[in-house]
């Protein structure tokens, strides 16, 4: 399905496309792929062909969010969820850098993100 998904979003000139291995880190997904459309209709176009063809891949139903304002489209597929933007979206919600990654790919390849670091524990006050 990676391939497939990855295969789509370059034939639909999507831009900017991060692969991030979740295996190992998230429950909901094995991989996070991330790209940018430079418009809302492309976006959208985007979205709807990945959909279209993950069904017609034998995929069954293709969850689609966001196709009504174009500026962040969902595209679930299970084990990859797939995030297309407009550039302003992708740069105001970051998920690059929520799932830690250090810089941003412009070639579709998987990137592991990194663990989460411990809270420090917290010093206990002294009694006034």
């Amino acid at each position: 399905m990676l391939a497939l998904a990855r295969h789509s979003l370059e034939e639909d000139k999507a831009e900017n496309v991060v692969v991030i291995d979740l295996k190992g880190k998230s429950a909901f997904a094995d991989y996070m792929v991330i790209a940018s459309g430079r418009s809302n209709r492309q976006v959208v176009a985007i979205g709807e062909h990945l959909a279209d063809r993950l069904k017609q891949a034998g995929h069954g139903y293709i969850p689609v969010e966001g196709k009504q304002t174009g500026d962040w489209v969902l595209v679930d597929g299970g084990d990859v969820v797939v995030h297309i933007f407009r550039p302003e979206p992708r740069a105001f919600y970051a998920l690059e850098k929520m799932w830690a990654l250090e810089e941003e790919a412009t070639e579709p390849k998987p990137v592991k993100a990194k663990a989460a670091r411990p809270a420090r524990p917290r010093r206990a006050k002294k009694p006034a």
